[in-house]
């Protein structure tokens, strides 16, 4: 299993994942993406700048899921509330929502509850950086970067982007207690 991805690697995702939106959507049409805080917001950055290189016409927004996630009431005191920017209409309109890594699928789960406060999209479509497999609810994404498949459930896969962090990485390691 590899356990390390350098910045070539995390290159060569985010090209694959330009590569199969644009091949699924039209061009011509406005297309919405939201950013999941914190690393799908910059993903949604890098996927925009390159899909407008491809004359594409995009709106943006950043979505916070903190409030509607499961986990919510372990988190307590500590939950770190940060602001959600939608300030477009996605009403009637095709949505592609971004995160970096889909494990169980809470994460998506919890943002398609957020989601559908701002309005109905005609359609939302999931694209991810990395999708580790090992899902708790029926979710799949639609766009995949990497696809990491035997991890074990006690692995955590961490994403690090330049912008965030410095870098561009992916690595498997084992969860600190």
């Amino acid at each position: 299993m590899r356990t390390s991805f350098d910045a070539a690697d995390v290159q060569q995702a985010v090209e694959r994942l330009v590569g199969q939106v644009s091949a699924a959507f039209p061009s011509d049409q406005p297309l919405c993406i939201i950013g999941i805080r914190t690393r799908g917001e910059t993903l949604a950055q890098r996927l925009t700048q390159q899909l407008r290189q491809k004359g594409f016409t995009i709106e943006r927004g950043v979505l916070d899921i903190t409030l509607y996630r499961d986990d919510l009431s372990q988190a307590g005191a500590g939950a770190v509330v940060r602001p959600t920017d939608i300030a477009i209409d996605i009403q009637g309109k095709a949505v592609l929502l971004v995160d970096d890594v889909l494990f169980t699928g809470r994460s998506t789960r919890a943002a398609l509850d957020a989601l559908v406060d701002f309005g109905r999209p005609r359609l939302i479509r999931l694209a991810v950086l990395v999708d580790r497999g090992g899902r708790e609810l029926p979710i799949q994404a639609d766009f995949v970067g990497l696809a990491l498949r035997d991890i074990p459930v006690d692995h955590r896969v961490n994403v690090r982007l330049l912008e965030d962090d410095g870098q561009d990485q992916i690595t498997v390691e084992p969860r600190r207690p």
